[in-house]
């Protein structure tokens, strides 16, 4: 068989070998790599690889199949030729071979009865209504009486035949520019062919839950044909959701981008303002009610906050993405991933500093570097490590005694050890504990602690990563301590970061599913805004972007308020991924703003006060005055416009949200709209849809808030006076001493990742509005080195969240008869 590879990669199957003797002259323009002794190449410069596969002389129908049915679901595999002796050729195998893939065209749908003689006729230039006289036709392949007897038959009609052999120069020319032609074909962009699934809205509105349950979503692979993906870039977890693979980049890397919008909200309640909600109603609106074609990207939810307070992030009303157990329970599992390759780097630092606090540096240079058989070589891991120590040498024997001392002690400081377990769990308990007391552990004790995993900085990496090779090499830089002797120790010198990639090595695909009416998601990593950089990947807004062609829109949403998710988008993700967005949507609620301008305590569990449910213009104005007028002022600071999105609730009066839009749009909104898509789907945001396209064909004047050079605490000062309002910021001791250490490594000039809480613009959670006159305090300064950012921790945040006193898993239960789940929301 022939395989045709990347540029185009064809692959020959034969029963014996056999040498192709006047194989290589019918191919002129092509170049070929045969396996075993076979090597033709005539012009290597065409790209086109052709691997050799030769079974064995005894071969059966069964292992012919067998091998077809691999070589049809390899992407790679882009042609196959057949090379096979006559009775090998049954019609299950033609059957089996990929007519898309069959460069001779020998499949039994194209060769009818004659493909069991391994014969094709070719009626050369004979429209199917006209008459037969008179015309040519090439008779490929057969021989001895069978060709004989159909030659005659076809000449007894009035036709006159030319016969060729199966190794012609022209026809294998001809059925590989072909089958080219056809593979290059299906590379192409897609147009869309979307089929909205149909919504009922009832009043009132069920629960999440019950609404998610009442839409059947569209079979995955169905959705993905209609958005222009082809079936071997999709990888099916299940009937509704499915990974998709980063080739579609490849494939589509000529294709323009469409418009970036990004959903960002004023500073939230504890209860959030429903930007998730805001962005599947709006593409919603723009895919099944304005015909665009459009992409929700969202982040994974943690099980922290679906089993604490704030329950799931799959929107909700009539703006959901479904189905919305699956979204909010394990998705494919990518945090599971995170979670399991975080605590390898974790087990692999407490046991190396067991190993090297108990042996010799000889012994330990034996069992890290083992004799197998006689043998001792490194692994390519361990020569790296050597190359960064200036050590250029490959065989284990010919170290010194200083060299084997360099490289087998990474000498970690117990105490400047910065890498901690995770765990998906809100769980407080765990933020400070101790390991290392069995007796086994020979005294090695030390206090750590764990972090949520979405906290975890290969979260921050799974999200930045622009390809498997750059999340590879980003998990290889992570810094997870400081050596006795103050330099870095990285996961590759611990000799784990190989591993690492294999555990991500899936996860770092997007997962495809898709909105209640039938239009497609990505949901992509999951790293919270107020102790990440809470946004989505960036490889998902890439592969999105192109998927929607020039005219259609993504749109993302940042977490949290736009002074935290917002402005690390612009400044961390916007550098990563190179992209600018054209709009932003800040999410407003009116119970928030009245929270900001001066009503009462807004508690998670807890009856909303009355000033939150009757009509009440004075506490609007002063929300809208103070902390919607500050987040649309940080989204100009990028040059960005802002279109005002006003999630309504059923008890917002008209006043009310009257009040608001036209506030915001005295405030420098270019447009403010009320949407009702939680009651009414996407046709609730047919509005906003509308100002968002208008807004979007505007010219945008994106810059970033500060010069990656300048000094950290520059950059730290830079982000508290113009995003927070601070008049200046106070660094510890310790957080100076560890930026001036930063500098010295030369992590200077990275970016920003403040680590603040997200319900004020200031420090002090209880501070609404638009707080001023404050100094912000700067308790520690930590670095994330793979991913990318140094993140100061403002304050007393917390890395690890805790469970309030009635969790929303009382309210989550399952049916053991039908399986179904309850309470989720």
């Amino acid at each position: 068989m022939l395989e045709i590879n990347k540029k185009m990669a064809v692959k020959v199957i034969h029963a014996t070998a056999s040498p192709f003797s006047d194989f290589s002259s019918a191919w002129p323009f092509c170049s070929f790599v045969m396996s075993t002794k076979y090597l033709l190449s005539p012009c290597p410069q065409i790209g086109l690889n052709i691997t050799q596969i030769c079974l064995a002389k005894e071969c059966n129908e069964d292992d012919i199949v067998e091998e077809l049915l691999k070589l049809n679901d390899d992407p790679k595999v882009h042609g196959i030729y057949l090379h096979l002796p006559r009775g090998s050729i049954t019609s299950r195998v033609l059957n089996t071979l990929k007519p898309e893939k069959d460069i001779e065209g020998e499949s039994i749908d194209r060769l009818g009865s004659w493909g069991h003689f391994h014969l094709l006729m070719i009626i050369l230039n004979i429209p199917t209504d006209a008459p037969l006289e008179g015309k040519t036709v090439l008779l490929v392949g057969g021989e001895g009486p069978l060709q004989l007897a159909v030659q005659c038959l076809i000449e007894r009609s009035g036709m006159v035949t030319l016969k060729s052999h199966w190794s012609s120069k022209t026809l294998q020319a001809q059925n590989v520019v072909r089958s080219c032609s056809r593979w290059l074909k299906g590379q192409e962009y897609r147009p869309w062919h979307l089929r909205s699934l149909k919504l009922q809205p009832l009043t009132p509105v069920p629960s999440d839950l019950e609404i998610s349950r009442a839409q059947i979503p569209k079979p995955v692979d169905q959705l993905a044909e209609e958005i222009g993906l082809l079936p071997e870039e999709l990888e099916a977890y299940g009937r509704s959701k499915a990974k998709v693979r980063l080739s579609v980049l490849e494939r589509l890397q000529s294709q323009p981008n469409g418009k970036y919008i990004l959903v960002a909200g004023i500073t939230p309640t504890p209860l959030g303002e429903g930007k998730s909600t805001v962005t599947v109603g709006l593409v919603q609106a723009l895919s099944a009610h304005l015909k665009l074609n459009s992409f929700a990207c969202l982040r994974q939810p943690s099980q922290g906050p679906t089993f604490g307070v704030k329950g799931g992030a799959a929107g909700g009303g009539y703006a959901q993405v479904i189905p919305m157990e699956e979204f909010n329970l394990h998705l494919t599992g990518d945090i599971h991933a995170i979670t399991a390759a975080n605590n390898l780097v974790a087990a692999a630092i407490d046991a190396r500093m067991l190993h090297e606090a108990t042996q010799s540096d000889k012994a330990l240079f034996n069992r890290l570097v083992p004799s197998v058989n006689g043998v001792r070589k490194f692994s390519p891991i361990q020569i790296s490590r050597l190359q960064r120590l200036g050590i250029r040498k490959t065989d284990p024997a010919s170290l010194t005694p200083e060299e084997i001392n360099a490289f087998v002690r990474l000498d970690l400081d117990p105490s400047k050890i910065t890498w901690q377990r995770v765990v998906d769990t809100n769980d407080r308990f765990l933020r400070k504990i101790t390991v290392g007391q069995a007796s086994s552990e020979k005294g090695q004790i030390r206090e750590t602690g764990f972090d949520i995993a979405v906290a975890s900085e290969i979260m921050a990496i799974l999200a930045l990563a622009d390809s498997l090779e750059d999340m590879k090499n980003r998990l290889a830089r992570m810094v997870v301590g400081t050596s006795c002797s103050g330099q870095p120790i990285t996961a590759e010198d611990l000799g784990v970061s190989g591993a690492l990639a294999v555990l991500m090595k899936d996860a770092i695909k997007p997962t495809l599913m898709q909105t209640l009416e039938g239009t497609p998601v990505f949901v992509h990593a999951g790293p919270f805004a107020n102790i990440a950089h809470g946004n989505s990947s960036v490889l998902a807004d890439k592969l999105a972007l192109k998927l929607v062609g020039q005219d259609g829109f993504v749109v993302t949403e940042a977490g949290f308020g736009a002074d935290i998710g917002m402005e690390k988008f612009f400044n961390i993700k916007c550098r990563a991924s190179g992209l600018r967005p054209s709009v932003v949507v800040l999410v407003a609620t009116v119970r928030a703003l009245k929270m900001h301008g001066g009503g009462p305590n807004v508690s998670a569990g807890a009856p909303l006060p009355r000033e939150y449910t009757d009509e009440n213009l004075s506490l609007v104005a002063g929300g809208c005055c103070s902390n919607l007028k500050k987040q649309i002022q940080i989204a100009h600071l990028f040059g960005v416009p802002v279109v005002v999105a006003v999630n309504v609730f059923k008890t917002d009066t008209q006043a009310e949200i009257d009040l608001v839009c036209q506030i915001a749009k005295d405030c420098g909104a270019s447009d403010a709209l009320p949407c009702n898509h939680w009651a009414q789907g996407g046709r609730g945001s047919s509005e906003l849809a509308q100002a968002v396209k208008e807004a979007a064909s505007k010219p945008s004047d994106f810059q970033f808030l500060y010069n990656t050079e300048m000094p950290i605490v520059e950059k730290i000062r830079t982000i508290a006076q113009r995003v927070y309002g601070a008049d200046d910021i106070e660094l510890s001791p310790e957080a100076k001493s560890k930026t001036d250490y930063y500098h010295q490594q030369g992590y200077g000039s990275l970016p920003i990742c403040m680590a603040k809480t997200h319900l004020s613009l200031s420090h002090m959670p209880d501070k609404k509005g638009a707080p001023t006159g404050f100094v912000l305090p700067i308790r520690d300064v930590r670095a994330s080195i793979g991913a990318g950012f140094i993140y100061p921790l403002v304050g007393t945040m917390s890395t690890m969240p805790g469970l309030p006193t009635r969790p929303c898993f009382y309210d989550i239960d399952l049916d053991p008869v039908t399986e179904e789940i309850t309470g989720l929301f």
